[in-house]
């Protein structure tokens, strides 16, 4: 008996989901920590105000050396000013790339305060010490020195690839979950400018991914591969996330080893809920617990309703 249920479940697996529903056998449900909540339209965009605020901040410090407060204030809404942001050595080039993001980012906050209304900043750590601690988690050593994503371009478009691709996933696992035409539209709209900043950010470390990044030894392509990982293992929910230099059998349509958009089998862009977010985003592995980019943790009903089942 014991043979004959091994063997139909081994059957089952190789069926298609079509023809499971069909003989009334129901596929798994994803894991309870990695399905989407259940939230209005309104909480559901205000959710990304979060990742949208830290863009704009980063961007605006690393390119301007300065940021929202000076540049749009009234969209903060009176929360507090970020922490430990310094404008970047950057040449010319990169410089002027993230200085367009950072106008993009409050054209972003714009959009979404008319739009479904805002919620205060939250106090974000932009500082190289809250980079540095991501890093050493990425790389499962304490680099020496210290990584700081002020130091030159190199640096700033690693820690740049940390960033972006979340809030790209993030979008692409809220959209189907809206409800109201105008708010699809708006969160699609925003999406398809977060997969070009992606998409520029990994292009142009894709053209240097075999460069040793000084003093640490280790490629660009390995610290994308290594971030990927991170982001991984602290959202919880399986593999998300790929780095620059993949296995073939990972590649678009198992031919090529590049990977400057990263995306499934069918080439297809992944998706993570909030939950799988703000485990990232705290750096903790768990949407209760903030640190990280977020020491005291998200805006919005959605990130503070995390918050407040903490124990």
């Amino acid at each position: 008996m014991a043979i004959r249920t091994c063997f139909f479940a081994f059957l089952l697996l190789l069926l298609p989901l079509e023809f499971i529903a069909v003989m009334g056998v129901t596929p798994p449900l994803p894991l309870p920590e990695c399905r989407p909540i259940v939230a209005v339209d309104r909480d559901q965009v205000q959710f990304a105000l979060n990742l949208e605020f830290l863009e704009a901040e980063f961007f605006l410090y690393g390119a301007l050396g300065t940021g929202l407060d000076d540049i749009a204030p009234s969209l903060a809404l009176g929360g507090p000013p970020p922490v430990g942001g310094r404008k970047a050595n950057l040449d010319p080039v990169i410089r002027t790339i993230i200085e367009e993001f950072a106008y993009q980012e409050i054209g972003h906050l714009r959009a979404i305060t008319e739009s479904v209304g805002g919620v205060p900043r939250p106090r974000l750590n932009i500082s190289a010490g809250a980079f540095a601690t991501l890093l050493d988690q990425a790389m499962n050593t304490t680099l020496s020195p210290p990584f700081n994503p002020y130091t030159n371009s190199l640096n700033y478009l690693l820690a740049s690839y940390v960033i972006p691709y979340v809030g790209l996933v993030g979008y692409v696992g809220t959209i189907p979950n809206l409800v109201g035409r105008t708010n699809r539209a708006l969160a699609a709209s925003l999406l398809g400018v977060e997969s070009g900043q992606d998409a520029v950010i990994r292009t142009l470390l894709y053209l240097r991914a075999n460069e040793t990044v000084k003093p640490y030894g280790v490629t660009v392509a390995g610290f994308t591969d290594r971030i990927s990982e991170i982001r991984n293992r602290l959202g919880r929910c399986g593999m998300k996330d790929e780095g620059l230099i993949v296995p073939m059998q990972l590649g678009a349509e198992n031919r090529t080893t590049s990977n400057i958009l990263s995306a499934d089998a069918d080439s297809l862009s992944y998706s993570r809920t909030q939950a799988e977010i703000l485990r990232i985003i705290y750096g903790t592995g768990d949407e209760s617990r903030p640190g990280g980019f977020l020491p005291d943790g998200g805006r919005g009903r959605i990130a503070m309703g995390f918050l407040a089942t903490r124990n």
